[in-house]
């Protein structure tokens, strides 16, 4: 079997029936993730793996690769399967109240 790197899927073959990006559910988190954009290596498994599609990326980042910016945190679950499988841990889950004192953007 051969994989596919993430650019030969389609955004329909990641599960695109009965979205999240229908309905506000982030408020239905109790943590949230929290990506260190520096440490991250732009590998795009939370953005495959993410089964809300909250992760953000910019299509043409630096050197034109796509390139992760954030969290769309209105669809964002905080289920952490991101943080899970970031190979460089450089996605945190933070309760939900530790990241409203961090400053970190509702």
């Amino acid at each position: 079997m051969t994989l596919k790197k993430y650019t030969e899927i389609s955004e329909g073959a990641r599960g695109d029936g009965a979205s999240s990006l229908q309905f506000n559910t982030g408020n239905w988190r109790a943590i949230r993730p929290d990506i260190n954009t520096k440490k991250c290596i732009n590998c795009m498994l939370c953005y495959l793996y993410c089964p809300d599609d909250a992760i953000l990326i910019k299509k043409e980042g630096k050197d034109g690769k796509p390139e992760i910016v954030g969290i769309d945190l209105e669809h964002c679950k905080g289920c952490s399967i991101c943080s899970n499988v970031c190979p460089v841990k450089c996605i945190t889950m933070d309760k939900e109240e530790d990241a409203l004192k961090k400053g970190l953007k509702e």
